[in-house]
């Protein structure tokens, strides 16, 4: 049998697989635990957490759709100083990267995160998610305008101790020009794409389906707007790309890597296959075997 390297580098942070979960649909890795062995992922990304607690959105706030579901959480967490006592620690016990994802309403609320996290051995690697509405803007979220884009990430990284990934809003017109930004404001990665802003309805009822009327839109519908997404921001910029939106298996993994991503994020399939990591891990390496790869590098961007 072929021996195989799976290993990537995201910033010079060596992961022993591609293979991430994506932020909000795996807790903060101890939710899942009982059932995934942790050891086996290539990072676990956490929930966002925000400088304070937030309660998040009124319910009902998940509905399922035809390929996918929608979530209108409202990014509720326990604010970073619960989130620092109680699950980096229990997260130091094993052996994979912890990106920590980092929410705010203001460019100030991430910086206080990110200067927090700043001596966390734990924490290898910060994701922004910088889909998040701005209230000195209107409320317009920060990921939709270059400029804001650039902004952001300058200010984050002049704080930030761990290398910075910027996570990319999908609801834009030219996601390159996005991507090129966060680049230019000095962005170690990029991690894309979030959620489609969606709506559902329940025709019984003539009710939303979610309170806050509009949600993400999650799961395999989403994968091929994702692959391209990818593919054009690939060529667009220099730094490592985190591919994620609709993987439900290897192969689906696989298309981002050929478009040009570093490494790969499991979002919605979690829900359903509380394994479905570690699955789409072992379904890559049984690719490798069979194509007879023997390094994961030389499938990056390899679409012809």
């Amino acid at each position: 049998m072929t021996m195989i390297n799976t290993k990537v580098s995201i910033a010079g942070v060596e992961l022993k697989n591609p293979v991430m979960t994506a932020s909000g649909t795996f807790g903060s890795g101890m939710e899942y635990s009982e059932f995934v062995d942790l050891s086996r992922l290539g990072a676990v990304v956490t929930k966002g957490v925000a400088n304070v607690p937030w309660p998040g959105n009124p319910t009902p706030r998940v509905a399922e759709i035809r390929g996918g579901m929608m979530n209108a959480i409202g990014l509720q967490n326990p604010g970073i100083e619960t989130f620092c006592s109680r699950d980096l620690p229990f997260l130091a016990d094993y052996d994979t990267a912890v990106v920590v994802n980092v929410c705010g309403r203001t460019t100030e609320d991430y910086v206080e995160v990110v200067e927090r996290l700043s001596d966390e051995k734990t924490v290898a690697l910060l994701e922004i998610n910088i889909s998040c509405p701005n209230v000195k803007c209107g409320g317009i979220s920060f990921g939709q305008n270059p400029d804001s884009v650039e902004a952001i990430t300058r200010e984050i990284k002049k704080h930030a101790k761990q290398p910075v990934i910027m996570k990319l809003s999908p609801n834009v017109t030219d996601i390159a020009e996005l991507a090129r930004a966060a680049e230019a404001g000095g962005a170690d990665a990029l991690s894309m794409i979030n959620t489609l802003t969606g709506m559902k309805i329940d025709v019984n009822r003539r009710i939303f389906a979610l309170a806050n009327r509009t949600g993400g839109v999650s799961g395999p519908a989403i994968h091929p707007i994702a692959v391209r997404m990818v593919y054009q921001s690939a060529q667009a910029v220099k730094i490592p790309i985190i591919g994620m939106g609709g993987i439900a298996c290897a192969e689906d993994a696989l298309e981002f890597i050929l478009a040009g991503a570093t490494a790969v994020a499991v979002g919605t399939a979690n829900f359903r296959n509380p394994k479905a990591a570690v699955d789409v891990i072992e379904g890559i390496e049984d690719y490798m075997h069979r194509q007879k790869v023997d390094d994961i590098r030389t499938l990056i961007g390899a679409v012809r």
